[in-house]
């Protein structure tokens, strides 16, 4: 674990209880440390690593926890914890298409947990909270920078996304509190955004609550949402300038067994132009659910290659959690 002096946001950055409308300390409780624990040889070991650390959020009723899934995918145990106690975890469910990962607690802490809430209202501007585990030390009083889409090179695209600045340096599962003190998203990435005309500035990218509200109930009763599986490629690509830059490629996966090498450029899906990772990703999941061919037009040292990948569903690749 860090120590607490890594944890530590500066005071001017932290929220203030009496700009609060709702109370701050019991809010900033709901905010727990995660840990988890990965077998050596799980699929995503090697990217993601075995020990995970972070932060979830305990919901209402104390049952519940929910926190960014790559945290917790194929973690074989997870520990809860805070000032008033610890208790293990078990991982009932990740979402790959929203990335949440949601907990059921083995035991009580007692603590009052987080309402869900929605940041459909919220306008740029506003004030919010990013709040890891470690109470007001560790909270930062942010803004809404911008919400808009977010596509990720690991065969992820939200939406809409949110963008909050300044930026938290322990993001990874942070709960973001809206002015009504509900929980509105859960911390996901460190990224570069932009604070105005040619002003970039360090922001996270939080993923919204409100696309969590409809597959909560599914994720704790089936672990998955029923929706059809979407194709995966096991292929990580990247935006460099104008072009799609293939940055590697997942061990095992089809775009390996396809042939597909680092440093090709993607052009095109099944005969049509790709302009961006958004688009690409959509156009790979128009063809239709898991196991269906996806033809790629790639460029390798400036020749045309073409690849037929028979894409998977991603969770034939992970581990299924086993309760404890």
């Amino acid at each position: 674990m860090s120590d607490e002096s890594d944890w530590s946001i500066p005071p001017v950055l932290r929220p203030r209880p009496e700009l609060c409308d709702f109370d701050l300390e019991r809010a900033l409780e709901a905010v727990v440390s995660l840990r988890a624990q990965v077998p050596e040889d799980a699929f995503t070991a090697p990217i993601l690593g075995t020990e995970r650390e972070g932060s979830a959020v305990l919901l209402e009723g104390g049952r519940l926890a929910v926190t960014i899934g790559y945290l917790v995918a194929e973690a074989e145990r997870v520990w809860l914890g805070s000032e008033r106690g610890a208790v293990e975890a078990h991982l009932l469910g990740y979402d790959f298409v929203t990335g949440f990962g949601v907990l059921l607690l083995l035991g009580r802490l007692p603590v009052a947990g987080l309402a869900l809430g929605s940041g459909a209202a919220l306008r740029l501007g506003d004030p919010v909270i990013l709040a890891a585990s470690g109470g007001p030390s560790a909270a930062v009083q942010a803004r809404l920078l911008a919400r808009h889409e977010f596509a990720g090179y690991w065969e992820y695209l939200l939406e809409e996304a949110y963008f909050t600045a300044p930026a938290h340096p322990h993001w990874g599962g942070a709960g973001l509190i809206g002015p009504d003190g509900k929980l509105v998203g859960v911390g996901s990435l460190l990224i570069e955004a932009e604070a105005g005309p040619g002003r970039p500035a360090a922001a996270n990218m939080v993923v919204p609550t409100d696309i969590l509200v409809p597959i909560l109930d599914q994720l704790v009763r089936k672990g998955r949402v029923d929706r059809p599986p979407r194709p995966w490629l096991g292929l990580y690509v990247v935006e460099a300038g104008d072009r799609l830059v293939v940055s590697g490629v997942a061990p095992g996966g089809p775009a390996h067994k396809a042939g597909v090498e680092r440093g090709d450029l993607v052009v095109a899906v099944a005969g049509r132009a790709v302009v961006d990772l958004a688009d690409l990703w959509r156009k790979v999941w128009a063809l239709g659910e898991a196991g269906i061919e996806v033809p790629l037009m790639l460029v390798r040292n400036g020749r045309r290659i073409d690849r037929v990948l028979r894409s998977i569903d991603r969770e034939q690749m992970l581990r299924r959690p086993r309760l404890h």
